[in-house]
């Protein structure tokens, strides 16, 4: 049986790259298309990542082909930075992105609610079966532990809150800005927050969904604007920031100029922290528009590294004793399992693999 994990994320690839694989393959397609025995899909704004299990090897370039969101791209001589980690590596690597090691605001908790979600959905799927259930259980132990008996989050903050930072030192005070958040999920609740808690107090939210718009803007204050509308608050708004789930550009230079001359010399800042990105890159271009993507942030969030950098060498020996522990008690399954299978073979009931 092979371990392995195949992914893209912000330490190999910036965002434009990561995009191009952020379509809409699912764990079960995965799993059906490159034939693996189990398979799950962790997809964030900073990471693409497949964890799967195969009874035979399984090529990085087959995985690549059931990820690309464009299959239309001519992909001779294409070769995306894709890192490869297999058996213990595989475990290493799950362990720490589940710890918010690496993550690009390391210590962040977004990871680990990410990485439940994205298990459910392969469990629910019927994706992940006994291996793979076991991995990921044992890796929300091991970040839980992590967060439990170190330092490692102390000071750290989320991307949506790195991003606001950015705006506070683009504007200074934020409290007389016009600010409207994009997107009302996970990552748009946070930054909400985080504006809040800067002094924002024209907060303006707009979603697909109204009604996860008005729950938002209800429990941290502003207002929210029917997503039919939205574009026409950049005549007015100070700061744009965006984090849908849209495959597509939202917000175009074709779009966005003619509103430019009604704001008087006004300029816009547009922070997008969505992949794929939701505004297209030409737009900064545009006079008296600043744009910046997730990669923009970057320099931002590393400031912040530097406040926890002793704790991650705590974190990394919690998790090489927990990737010894696992493989081990792997180990020890399997052997049950072949005892039990002899045994099976005179009438005895051989071992469930879930009981591995």
């Amino acid at each position: 049986m092979n371990l392995f994990c195949i992914g893209l994320s912000h330490q190999t690839a910036n965002v434009a790259t990561r995009e191009q694989f952020a379509g809409n393959a699912t764990a079960e397609s995965i799993a059906r298309d490159a034939g693996c025995a189990e398979a799950l899909l962790l997809t964030t704004c900073n990471r693409v990542e497949v964890y799967a299990v195969s009874d035979t090897r399984i090529s990085t370039e087959e995985i690549a082909r059931c990820l690309i969101a464009k299959p239309d791209r001519n992909q001779d001589n294409y070769a995306p930075p894709f890192y490869r980690y297999e058996d213990s590596k595989c475990v290493q690597h799950l362990f720490r992105v589940a710890s918010g090691l690496d993550s690009m605001v390391v210590g962040e908790s977004e990871i680990f609610g990410q990485a439940k979600k994205a298990y459910e959905s392969a469990r629910t799927s019927g994706a992940v079966g006994p291996y793979l259930h076991r991995l990921f259980q044992r890796a929300f132990r091991v970040a839980k532990q992590v967060r439990t008996h170190t330092d490692i989050a102390r000071g750290a903050v989320s991307v949506g809150s790195v991003a606001v930072e950015l705006a506070q030192r683009i504007f200074g005070k934020l409290s007389e800005c016009k600010v409207l958040v994009l997107g009302a999920g996970e990552t748009s609740e946070r930054t909400t927050r985080a504006l809040v808690s800067r002094g924002v107090t024209d907060l303006r939210v707009s979603n697909r969904s109204s009604d996860r718009a008005r729950d938002l803007t209800q429990g941290v204050g502003g207002r929210d604007v029917p997503f039919d509308d939205w574009v026409a608050q950049c005549r007015e708004i100070d700061i744009l920031l965006t984090s849908t789930a849209s495959e597509t550009p939202l917000l175009t230079s074709e779009v966005l100029a003619p509103m430019l001359r009604e704001r008087l010399d006004r300029p816009l800042f547009i922070i997008d922290i969505a992949v794929p990105r939701d505004v297209d890159p030409s737009v900064n271009e545009l006079e008296g528009v600043y744009l910046y993507d997730i990669d923009s942030i970057r320099s931002v969030a590393e400031q912040s590294l530097a406040l926890r950098r002793q704790q991650i060498a705590a974190a990394e020996a919690i998790i090489a004793g927990h990737v010894a522990d696992f493989f081990d008690s792997i180990s020890r399954g399997l052997n049950r399992l072949s005892h039990a299978t002899e045994h099976s073979a005179i009438g005895e009931n051989p071992l469930r693999a879930s009981e591995l």
